[in-house]
């Protein structure tokens, strides 16, 4: 009997054992599952907020080229306030919100008339209405000479790689047509811009750059320390 009753003992503890392994495994199981669908969701809510921030808020832009020295230099990487001039409406050119609209002296970036697929930055020189001329390098806006402090010539050739000298130093005078931008690089002797391929549209503009977030020309070694943070004026 007392063996019978051993093996009966054992049985049950065995037993409950079993259970209670049944009970973690099961609840190990849940919090697993809820891990992970937690993971998901907080994966797919990060994932959108960072589209809907791109889309409407901020979006980075890399510095390709030239045509904005000494104000942005190649390997520049940039921050674009894009709610400013308006949010633009997915598949259409109509904006909502629109706070204030470009005015000049505003660094934008915009979608590249001549090939949509391509986004330039440039500084806006003369808004619609306005009659743009320049003579001798020299601007001026509704017959008035203007301040010019970032706009640099520095080639002293008769041709450049854009056109005549006739052409990048003097133009016009012509008026903006209506919702529209008249724009420059500030490197003026390497700008293909507004003084080539005319104007650009107001539903066209992305956005206005405003701060330089990392500024490199390649290699950790080329760092520009003293241009991160830096705000575009």
């Amino acid at each position: 009997m007392l063996i019978f009753y051993v093996h009966d003992q054992t049985t049950r503890v065995n037993g409950m054992a079993a259970k209670r392994n049944g009970k973690k495994t099961l609840q190990t199981t849940l919090l697993r599952s809820a891990f992970n669908r937690e993971n998901i969701e907080a994966i797919v809510i990060a994932v959108l907020l960072a589209l809907f921030i791109r889309a409407f808020v901020v979006q980075a832009f890399k510095i390709p080229s030239g045509s904005m020295e000494p104000t942005l230099l190649i390997g520049d990487h940039i921050l674009v306030n894009k709610f400013i001039y308006g949010i633009s409406l997915p598949f259409t050119e109509k904006k909502l919100l629109q706070l204030v609209k470009p005015k000049r002296g505003d660094v934008i970036v915009f979608i590249y008339p001549e090939d949509p697929s391509k986004d330039f930055i440039k500084r806006v020189i003369a808004v619609e209405g306005e009659q743009l001329q320049i003579k001798d390098k020299k601007i001026f806006i509704n017959n008035k000479e203007i301040d010019d402090p970032y706009g640099v010539y520095k080639d002293s050739l008769a041709t450049s790689e854009w056109g005549s000298e006739m052409t990048r130093g003097n133009l016009g005078p012509i008026t903006v047509p209506p919702h529209s931008l008249f724009v420059m690089g500030d490197n003026r002797d390497k700008s293909y811009d507004s003084r080539f391929w005319g104007y650009v549209d107001l539903n066209k503009v992305k956005g206005k750059a405003f701060i330089i977030y990392w500024s490199w020309g390649g290699f950790f070694k080329d760092i520009r320390w003293n241009r991160i943070g830096k705000i575009i004026h």
